[in-house]
């Protein structure tokens, strides 16, 4: 939200009258007439942006305001440059005023002038012409326009074809290609400006030319690239650095351009190669493994790439170009901004080779060792993890082809670094993102990647804000029949997994406290070797080591004091979305004999869970929400699981502790407990759980809750009743004890108050729905069609289906009784 000053100014800005706009317009042009442009003048641009841009109106200028404005677009200083284009930007040109460039004037074009040139190009033909013009200036000489203008053209290029690559023709791509090659192999060697030797006969004669130099500090053997360093830079050396900037958004382009019926594919590649090298700020230590000069091979190429068509050409020089770059970061920098320039350009070197092997696999086998050598060489380095991002694309990418064995690339993505990386927000933010865009790649090529969630998931763990909506899309990949309950279980314990995550960094950083000190209890514990191995499953790196511990309840005794830490609290808000996701995707991948397994689970952890405000009953939510599901889908469950189902409802206990899945098991019980759901069930069985269900309702409405217990809820008690119901109605010897219980629970209410139920509504809609039932069980044959009716009388649900005349009968005799 804004301060309030800046809502003032805001409104200030947008309720300025018309003629206060007309005097300010004409100061502003007084202004704009005189020889020097000081502060007063920026501080008026700068008003008047505020102006234009406060309100959602589009407003016209003075034709004098705007001609002085649109000239600031070619002034020196770039303050005014910035200013004058953006105040353009939010007026509308008048006629004849738009602002055009054309080979003469092209140029004085400056990035923020094509930033307005964008702004106003109202057709694809603008932006086509904008390139043409641009691209002219290329084919003329270098003595003709200033050299220095062409350092604008790549980046408007770049943010054209960004918009719009169809306004390229072939013609165009072609000369691109031409030119790119020129500016990345062809650059000098020199240094740019020259080095005087000194003395009294100092000159421009004087002057010795001086060759670039590596990283190291030795000279340069080899040719320009973006890694040379020097005093200064010739023309072409600087568009050899933006040319290497461009190359790989060109690369992806121009094929999209030539081959319009693969542009969805390439549209996916350009992402899924973009995001690999955007927000490279490392902040490692400048070391390096390898100290001294590497003779590069690359410029011993044969001249027969000389008689390849532009686009091979220029494929050919990428490679060579990425080659020698990979080469020259094997050079110990000097100072550490030139280590961090070496992985940047490492990053994008490779993700240039991957495009270019993507186009002609010939140089796949060319660029493998390369690349092999170059992950050899980094991978032992953490310092250099974010680096090997592109490598494993390019392994994932090419290595079946190469027939290359990858297990040690995936062993240390998914192994190494999620374990001892995990608070690397950068890499986590782009490990993940790799392993969103990949997804069907990693299924198909790296199986095995699914066993190592428990790696993976610690990136969630760590920071669940900035990881959930990653793993939203990545968890269903995660779930097999091989994991799933193992899966369940570590997703139940995730907040104890943050909890351990901090304190593993804890015990390296903190001291161990002194006997009698204070301290943290669950750090002592963490160090202490008798539960060493409690916090060592957690932080297992892959999964099989079995799907939980025994000793869960007392992991959670240890990690009490943490259920209130921020970073805990957070990832167990995660948790029931993440639950969501993985029930809805394990009903389409596991058969009855697995969701069974699920069922005994989610009985059993519903009472072993972290100790956190309101995450218990946000579990239990979630486990009644799919228990239905599941049953829904396999009513045979029921049965299959009647024992621990019944062992469960039958826990008074579990009323009060887990009202929300304890109501749900006893309608699964009295909704599926049938021999039209399974024919296993028999009386002997309905009867058992008759007797269960009945023992804990006479229980808690005979007596006042337990001590510190508040009163069951209203829903426990009618679902208890209703399942007492439906089971007598299948077998109709049990129909006098439910009917007894009934007259007993109607005649007990009306004579007194109970303890079981505080609130006097409660208890009239408890004793309603106790009559509606006992009314039923008047008529056994009745009772069981409506309690439990046959699947072709519910399927169609004809009260609802907006279709047929039946709602409409229904609401006109509902108004009638109503009225009366």
């Amino acid at each position: 939200m804004y301060s309030h000053g800046s809502e003032s100014l805001i409104k200030q800005a947008r309720e300025i009258q018309e003629s206060e706009l007309q005097k300010f317009n004409n100061r502003l042009v007084k202004l704009l007439q005189g020889k020097e442009l000081g502060h007063e003048t920026v501080d008026c641009l700068q008003r008047l942006h505020l102006i234009l841009s406060a309100t959602k109106y589009t407003r016209t200028l003075p034709p004098e305001l705007q001609k002085r404005i649109l000239s600031l677009l070619s002034s020196p200083v770039e303050q005014l440059q910035v200013l004058s284009s953006a105040v353009l930007r939010e007026t509308l040109p008048l006629p004849g005023q738009e602002l055009h460039y054309n080979q003469e004037n092209t140029s004085q074009l400056n990035s923020h002038a094509a930033a307005l040139l964008l702004s106003q190009a109202g057709s694809r033909a603008d932006l086509s012409s904008l390139c043409a013009q641009l691209l002219r200036s290329l084919e003329s000489r270098q003595s003709e326009p200033p050299a220095h203008s062409l350092t604008h053209t790549l980046p408007i290029l770049n943010t054209i074809l960004a918009h719009s690559p169809e306004c390229l023709t072939e013609d165009h791509i072609t000369l691109v290609s031409k030119k790119l090659v020129d500016w990345l192999r062809y650059a000098s060697i020199i240094q740019g400006g020259g080095t005087s030797s000194g003395g009294f006969f100092t000159g421009p004669r004087s002057r010795q030319p001086v060759p670039i130099a590596e990283l190291d500090g030795t000279v340069s053997g080899d040719f320009f690239t973006v890694l040379c360093v020097g005093q200064s830079f010739t023309d072409d050396q600087w568009m050899n650095v933006y040319s290497f900037s461009f190359l790989r958004h060109w690369l992806l382009t121009y094929h999209s351009v030539s081959n319009s019926n693969t542009t969805a594919d390439t549209a996916n590649r350009l992402q899924l190669s973009l995001s690999l090298s955007h927000s490279h700020s490392f902040s490692n230590d400048d070391r390096s493994e390898v100290d001294g000069s590497v003779v590069s091979m690359v410029s011993a190429t044969s001249s027969s790439s000389r008689l390849l068509p532009p686009k091979e050409r220029l494929r050919e020089k990428a490679f060579q170009y990425c080659q020698r770059l990979i080469e020259q970061s094997d050079r110990k920098a000097h100072k550490r901004t030139d280590t961090d320039l070496q992985k940047a350009c490492l990053v994008e070197a490779v993700c240039i080779l991957d495009c270019v092997c993507a186009e002609d696999a010939s140089l796949v086998y060319r660029a493998f060792p390369c690349v092999k050598a170059l992950f050899g060489r980094l991978s032992s380095d953490l310092s250099f993890a974010r680096v090997m991002l592109p490598i494993a694309q390019f392994y994932l990418n090419h290595g079946e082809m190469a027939a290359v064995d990858c297990e040690s690339v995936w062993k240390l993505m998914f192994g190494r670094f999620p374990a001892e990386l995990f608070n690397d927000q950068f890499l986590a933010h782009e490990l993940l993102r790799f392993l969103r865009l990949n997804l069907e790649s990693l299924q198909l090529r790296v199986p095995q990647y699914t066993h190592y969630f428990p790696n993976l998931l610690k990136f969630l763990a760590w920071d669940s804000p900035a990881a959930v909506d990653d793993f939203v899309d990545l968890l269903p990949s995660l779930v097999t029949a091989g994991t799933a309950v193992e899966l369940l279980h570590t997703l139940l314990d995730l907040p104890c997994l943050s909890a351990t995550l901090v304190l593993q960094l804890r015990s390296i950083c903190l001291p161990i406290s002194e006997p009698g000190g204070r301290g943290l209890l669950s750090l002592d514990a963490f160090r202490s070797p008798s539960f060493r191995g409690l916090f060592l499953f957690l932080l297992r790196g892959e999964a099989g080591a079995g799907d939980t511990i025994d000793r869960l309840s007392k992991l959670h005794e240890l990690l009490a004091e943490a259920s209130d830490w921020p970073r805990v609290v957070q990832c167990a808000q995660t948790v029931p979305v993440l639950l969501h996701i993985f029930f809805n995707t394990v009903i389409t991948v596991a058969d009855e004999k697995l969701l069974a397994h699920l069922i005994l689970v989610m009985l059993e952890r519903s009472s072993l869970l972290l100790n956190i405000p309101k995450y218990s009953k946000e579990i239990h939510r979630v486990f009644s929400r799919h228990l239905l599901t599941l049953c829904k889908l396999h009513p045979s469950l029921v049965v299959d699981q009647s024992h621990e189902l019944l062992e469960f409802a039958g826990a008074t206990a579990n009323v009060y502790s887990k009202e929300e899945i304890y109501t749900h098991v006893v309608w699964v019980l009295g909704e599926y407990l049938s021999v039209s759901c399974d024919s296993r069930c028999s009386v002997r069985l309905i009867t058992s759980c008759f007797e269960a269900l009945e023992a804990v309702l006479f229980e808690i409405t005979s007596s006042g809750s337990p001590r510190g217990a508040v009163c069951p809820a209203p829903r426990v008690i009618t679902t208890l009743m209703s399942a007492l119901a439906k089971l007598a109605s299948r077998s109709h010897d049990l129909i006098p004890r439910v009917s007894l219980f009934l007259s007993k629970l109607r005649t007990v209410t009306r004579s007194r108050s109970v303890a079981w139920c505080s609130d006097e509504e409660d208890l009239v809609a408890i004793v309603t729905r106790g009559e509606e039932l006992w009314s039923l069980l008047k008529a056994p044959g009745v009772a069981q069609s409506v309690l439990t009716p046959p699947p072709y009388v519910t399927t169609p649900q004809w009260h609802r289906d907006t279709n047929v005349a039946m709602p409409l009968r229904l609401r006109a005799l509902t108004n009638l009784t109503q009225s009366q």
